[in-house]
């Protein structure tokens, strides 16, 4: 679930507009040989290539970038990677590539609305550059499930307490497994987080930048750190933000964010006590305690939501989304009031944005498919249902509302087993330009520890520390990271290791 791609879906809610400024470049400057030279002479045909940007969406500019499937094999099959640009709106410095997270967030629709994501500083000064990843989105994307299959898998009960439960539980991450192994072009197999670094000193290369500069989110971190590692002579200004920790397991992973997801709600409860009439009661325990009987209540009888029906699955996806961003709890509240009521169909406009469903039906993207992809090409281990029941009771100790489901999710690789083509590395990016981590103390995603743990691994990690709720630090509301990062990206100061804001 450390997925800022969140954020993106859910732009109809709380979005307005589009960036965009400035037209076509006329008088692009021919990359250096030293920009466009492939470490392997058998890609030097991709590292040569050079994009062809034609307008798109109003004021942006769009290009598709050519990669190997294998790069093992970087004679057989291609696949593309969809780019688009908003251009400086004044003296460009260069161009910043980004990545939202996920895995499966698409950078499309981050570089979309990336005025309200970076700063007019730094779009002043460079052009964005959003990609959707190899699977994701408007590049080649993996398509595991049909339409039908893929409301079965969000709407299944996350937290399965019947023989009935458990096996439709297993059964949905089986079909999930099945559909992606059998994609006849076998994208699915090569969607691994090494192979979408590659890509991005590719795109680095069509560029004609000697480094690459890059704001990474959430599992974009993960994306950036790996990418430092594989090419550390190339990493330009780095920020990286809402830290992933390296060689984490998913063990360990699932139980942090099962932790932060419960602090996250308790913050959510307690501002609401604090706001006096808290329609879930006089106490944070009183008011978690409300909640978790709702959720009860859906699990035993899914409530109507328009022509469709609010299952458990739903419900703990309506839940969650929210307590990405702390500006989005009023909707929380709004779809929470609703439930209560008998109305399941806020909780469900929630649900949809978070797995990019259309509400009047079909999907907007493939965020789902290509997050359990990825996932499960990096890290393919999975438990078996017997293993997920030893682990129950730690879980629900440590996160009485999100453990279960946090446990359950362990199973979510188990159906079947990909092997990237190349592991992922150790981290420490040794040799890089400094490299700037953000974390936030009530991160319910990624938690902080997770963004102290990378800062301490990179070679030359520079750690910068948010005390406040919400996913990411940079554009959250805080003026002290806003400036440490826009001085860093633009003017090149790095921040001072350890700062606190």
């Amino acid at each position: 679930m450390n997925r800022t791609a969140v954020l993106v879906v859910m732009s109809a809610l709380a979005l307005t507009g589009c960036g965009g400024g400035g037209t076509p470049d006329a008088d692009q400057v021919s990359p250096s040989a030293a920009a466009t030279a492939a470490p392997k002479a058998g890609l030097q045909t991709f590292y040569s290539q050079k994009l062809d940007w034609r307008e798109c969406n109003g004021a942006f500019e769009c290009a598709t970038l050519e990669v190997p499937l294998d790069y093992s094999d970087p004679t057989g099959r291609t696949i593309e990677v969809s780019v688009i640009k908003d251009p400086a709106n004044k003296k460009k410095i260069g161009s910043l590539a980004i990545n939202p997270g996920g895995p499966g967030g698409s950078g499309i629709e981050y570089a979309l609305y990336n005025n309200q994501s970076f700063s007019r500083t730094v779009r002043n000064s460079y052009d964005i550059v959003g990609f959707d990843p190899r699977g994701v989105g408007e590049s080649t994307p993996v398509d595991c499930l049909d339409d039908k299959s893929l409301d079965a898998y969000v709407a299944v009960d996350p937290d399965p307490d019947t023989p009935a439960e458990e096996k439709a539980y297993v059964d949905t991450g089986v079909q999930m497994a099945r559909g992606c192994a059998a994609q006849k072009d076998g994208i699915s197999a090569h969607v691994s987080t090494v192979e979408a670094a590659r890509d991005m000193d590719v795109l680095r290369a069509a560029l004609g930048e000697d480094q690459l500069d890059y704001f990474g989110a959430s599992y974009g971190t993960q994306l950036g750190s790996t990418y430092a590692e594989l090419y550390p002579d190339r990493v330009g200004r780095f920020v990286l933000d809402g830290a992933i920790a390296p060689g984490l397991s998913v063990l360990d992973s699932n139980l942090a964010q099962a932790k932060g997801f419960e602090v996250a709600l308790r913050s959510y409860v307690g501002h609401c006590v604090d706001e006096g009439s808290c329609f879930l009661g006089d106490s944070v325990d009183e008011g978690v305690e409300r909640v978790q009987k709702l959720m009860a209540d859906i699990d035993a009888k899914p409530l109507p939501a328009g022509n469709r029906e609010l299952t458990a699955g739903n419900a703990l996806y309506g839940l969650i989304t929210p307590l990405y961003v702390e500006s989005y709890w009023p909707y929380l509240t709004d779809a929470l009031q609703a439930a209560l009521k008998g109305d399941g169909s806020q909780l469900m406009s929630l649900s949809d944005n978070y797995a990019g469903r259309d509400p009047e039906g079909g999907y907007l993207n493939n965020t789902m498919e290509a997050n359990w992809a990825v996932n499960c090409l990096d890290d393919p281990s999975g438990f078996s249902p017997e293993e997920v029941r030893k682990q129950l009771p730690a879980f629900e100790k440590a996160a009485p509302t999100f453990g279960a489901a946090l446990a359950w999710m362990l199973n979510g690789c188990a159906a079947e087993k990909f092997k990237a083509t190349e592991p992922e590395p150790e981290i420490d990016a040794e040799g890089s330009n400094p490299i700037v981590v953000i974390g936030t103390t009530r991160d319910p995603a990624t938690p902080y520890a997770w963004a102290e743990k990378l800062a301490e691994a990179l070679d030359s990690g520079v750690l910068v520390s948010r005390d406040g709720d919400g996913h990411t630090g940079y554009m959250q509301g805080n003026g002290c990271v806003d400036d440490a990062v826009d001085a860093y990206l633009v003017d090149g100061k790095v921040p001072d290791d350890g700062l606190e804001c």
